[in-house]
Parts: C-alpha cells; sequence; structure tokens
C-alpha cells in the first residue's frame, strides 16, 4: 500500500478548535446585526463551522483510510487558508461559501465511499448531516453554475476520488 502524507502540516487540535468556536461565535454575531439577517446565504454560513468540526474529526477517525485523511487534511487546511476562491476579508463571512461548497465536495465522496453513520457519528449541526448536504449542494450548484471556474473545480473534484 502506497503511503501517504499531507506536505503542510495540519493546525493542533486546540487550534482547530479555536478555529471552530471563533467561527461560530464571528457567523452568529454576523447574522445578528441587520446586514446578516438580510443576507440570503445566511441560512448556510451556520453550516461552516459545523462542516469544518465535522472534518477535523473525521481526521482523527481510524475508520477512514490515508487517501481519504489527505483530501480531509486539504479541506482543512482551505478553511483555515487566508486566501481562497472567494475571500472572507474581502467579501465579508459570505466568503464562507466556497468553504463550504468544498467541504461539501468532500463529504459527499466520503459518503460515496464509507457509511454515513462515520460522518454522523462526528456531526454536531442541530439539522441531519444528509438534509444539511441536501441543502448545501443545491446551493453550491447555484454558486458554482455562475463561476467561470466550474469546470475547472469539477475536474479537480473528478481526479481526487
Amino acid at each position: 500500500m502506497t503511503k501517504i502524507e499531507l506536505t503542510e502540516k495540519l493546525p493542533t487540535v486546540q487550534k482547530q478548535q479555536d478555529f471552530y468556536v471563533k467561527l461560530r461565535n464571528r457567523i452568529t454575531s454576523y447574522l445578528d446585526t441587520r446586514a446578516g439577517s438580510a443576507n440570503k446565504f445566511a441560512p448556510y454560513l451556520l453550516f461552516a463551522p459545523d462542516l469544518f468540526h465535522l472534518l477535523t474529526k473525521t481526521l482523527l477517525d481510524n475508520r477512514i483510510d490515508g487517501k481519504s485523511k489527505v483530501l480531509i487534511g486539504s479541506g482543512i487546511l482551505y478553511f483555515i487558508a487566508p486566501f481562497d476562491f472567494i475571500s472572507e476579508g474581502l467579501i465579508g463571512l459570505g466568503g464562507f461559501m466556497d468553504d463550504i461548497i468544498v467541504t461539501t465536495f468532500i463529504v459527499n465522496m466520503l459518503l460515496n465511499k464509507y457509511s454515513a453513520t462515520i460522518l454522523e457519528d462526528h456531526w454536531v449541526g442541530d439539522q441531519k448531516l444528509l438534509d444539511v448536504l441536501r441543502k448545501t449542494s443545491k446551493i453550491s450548484n447555484r454558486i458554482l453554475s455562475k463561476l467561470p471556474s466550474r469546470s475547472l473545480l469539477g475536474r479537480f473534484m473528478k481526479n481526487s476520488k
């Protein structure tokens, strides 16, 4: 079996937990403002910390193989990276939509490979995981259809299966 390693070191578990708490507080605070409640992506933004938490917990699950853990680790690094397709620094919390989209693709690929029970063991969201994925997949498709990089992202996702 081929050994696969991440090229970047993952943040410590404590830093990941701090990021989760900070992200949840930031989004909740944002949604409590008038501008946040008017945002059409508001219902989806609170999925971001829960999806991040799901990635960090599945990364540590010994039922997940090494190749899948590399994909999960990449998703965690994408969440934490300051620059990505839609930067939070440029457009505010709406910038988490690309993080949600990437995570949804990763979780969907994991669901194609593993039992939903494994992922649901780590899910902390208020809604059922599969319901959240259905909703985020629907909004993801709408957002991606408007991006010129859709075919590039689709090619990447196809090659990583």
